[in-house]
Order: structure tokens, then sequence, then C-alpha cells
């Protein structure tokens, strides 16, 4: 935007397509993209008109459409909303207007650039996922995407190493592929192909795989099933709902709000199993959302000091009649581990 408001259109084209010694221009492969999106079929550079110049070289930016922001992982929420471009250097040389515009910063993970990253099967695909990326459109309305900026070949480079997954363990010495993590509010909140892929490779056709899709069933399970294993052409044997007591006696809408910092209130603290009671209707119903695209539901729940062990039989019981409607497995912690084996 800055070199479009400040610079003639032969200057552009000069920097964008210089020549060499002895005059000859040349297309970056990286230009072949943006040309052909504007039915600019030809290979040398010297062929084109004074018409396909301007439409190459300006893309007539609309600040006000960028969709673009920086990305940190410092935990400041002061920095969602910034002005950049204030600078006195900063201006239209032809009118002295600021360039400046209002933006701001995310965090990493908020980025498109992760959800991309995890849905990329190989290093081919995500260039080509990137280079369809959005950032802003024109002021006629045209989107314009990595492509025609000319930078998915660098963007590539950049995340080339960040395509192989981590691995680590978890606390009881079981291998861990880490990989990504784009929000399922704003993305689709689940974890690599390539680490499944991978996962699956490693354990053979005897071994087991458990992969994570975040933000509960209704929004990270319905992208899990709707996106991930479109592209990744996996399809899972089974789902583990994972549940809390607490999250089912906040459920029920009679118990007060968790809120963070502050002692828990006595109905999470006491065993209530009129509260549990309630909120396991909302567990039934992510259970059954699951069950909608084809897999079997295993639900699990913790065990710790809170709830005591009527709490316990009472989830066993309401599982048990779930199982018996649907034929579906649930059990105690101990048999949910055993159905997710």
């Amino acid at each position: 935007y800055l070199h479009e408001q400040t610079a003639s259109t032969n200057f552009l084209w000069n920097k964008l397509c210089p020549a060499d010694g002895s005059g000859r221009r040349t297309f970056e492969l990286s230009m072949r993209p943006r040309l052909d999106k504007l039915g600019i079929f030809k290979a040398n550079p010297d062929d084109l008109t004074a018409s396909e110049i301007e439409r190459f070289v300006r893309l007539d930016i609309d600040p006000d459409s960028i969709t673009w922001k920086r990305v940190t992982d410092t935990n400041d929420r002061y920095l969602r909303g910034v002005s950049v471009g204030t600078s006195p250097s900063e201006v239209n040389k032809k009118t002295g207007e600021s360039l400046g515009r209002e933006s701001g910063f995310a965090i990493t993970v908020a980025s498109e650039i992760m959800a991309v990253l995890a849905l990329a099967t190989d290093l081919s695909d995500l260039r080509a996922r990137l280079g369809r990326m959005i950032a802003c459109t024109s002021r006629a309305g045209e989107p314009l995407t990595a492509d025609d900026f000319g930078i998915t070949g660098a963007l590539t480079v950049l995340m080339m190493d960040a395509l192989m997954p981590t691995t680590m363990q978890t606390l009881e010495g079981t291998p861990a592929l880490v990989h990504c993590g784009p929000f399922a509010n704003i993305a689709h909140g689940n974890s690599s192909v390539v680490a499944d892929r991978l996962a699956l490779k490693l354990v053979g056709p005897q071994g087991y795989v458990l992969t994570e899709a975040g933000f509960g069933s209704d929004m990270g399970g319905e992208k899990f099933f709707n996106i991930k294993c479109l592209y990744s052409k996996l399809r899972p044997s089974c789902a583990v709902l994972v549940c809390t007591v607490r999250a089912l006696k906040l459920h029920s809408n009679e118990a007060p709000p968790v809120v963070p910092g502050a002692a828990l209130a006595a109905e999470y603290r006491e065993e209530r199993l009129g509260l549990v009671a309630k909120g396991a209707a909302n567990m039934l119903a992510h259970i059954q959302n699951v069950r909608k695209h084809g897999v079997q539901v295993a639900a699990a729940s913790h065990k710790n000091t809170t709830p005591g062990p009527k709490t316990h039989e009472h989830r066993q019981s309401r599982r048990e009649r779930q199982q018996r409607q649907s034929e579906v497995s649930a059990g105690s912690e101990e048999g949910e581990c055993e159905d997710g084996r």
C-alpha cells in the first residue's frame, strides 16, 4: 500500500522486473499466478502493453479492507488495536496525506497461516494453500491473495521447517506429536494432518492414535469431521468425549459461575447429584451430535476427591441407559480407557 501511494508505475515496474546488463527482463516464477489471474499469458515482460503493466504492478489496495494482522505470543490485550504508519515519512508524496491506518496484533495461533499449516498434507500443498489466502481487497472489491503479492514462495520457505511435528511425551511416557493449534472459534481447532498421518504410520496397522479436536464437540469436533477429515481422507474409528463433574454442574444452569482466581462455590466442592443429573443433558446432546457423523462415542470423565462415589454411580447409570438406547460403549474411567484401546 505504501509503495503504491508513493511510487510511479514505471518505478514499480523496474523494481519488479529490472532489466539485466543486456537490457532483458524476466518474470519470476512467483509472478505467474498474478499474471494468469489477470489473463496475461505472455512470457516476455517486454511484450506487455502499458495497460497490462499498470494492471500487473498496481493492486489498488483498499486499506480499510486489510484483514491480515501482525502476530505475537506476548500476552498484551492493549496490542489488539493499534495505529500503524503514523511516522512523518509514511505519507503520500503527492498530496502529503498520512498513510496511517488502524490495525492490531493477534496471537500466533489465531493467524490464518496456523490454520493453513494444520490442514496442509505436504510442502506443495502448503504452498498452494498459502497462495490462496486473502489479505485484503482492491478498491473495486477484488480479493487480493498472497499470490497477487508474490510472497507465496517466501512464506513457504519461512514455514517449511514448521511443517514437521514436534515429538514429545506424556507424563506416562506415551509418545505425543505436538503440532499446530488453530483456534476453533475462528478456525478449525484441530492439530495437523501431517501429525496424524505420521502417527498412524509409526504405530502400524495394529496400533491406535488419539488426536484432539478442541473447543467441544459442537465446534472443534464438528470441524474435525467436516473439514479436517474431508481434506485428510482419514476416518476415525471412535470418538472420546471428555467431560468433568464441574462442567456437568455448571451446565445445569443452577450452579453459580466459576470465577477465575476465586474460591469454588459449595456446589462444586460438595456432591450435588441434582446438578450433575441436569448437567448430564448437555453431555448427552454432545454425544448425539458426534453420533450423527457415524462414529461410536466413549464418554470419559475424571476421578478426583471432589465428586463422591454416588456422583460416579450416577454418571455410570446415565451412560448405561444411553448405551442401551443406542448400543454405544460407555462406562467407568477404566472401561473408557479400554474402549480407547
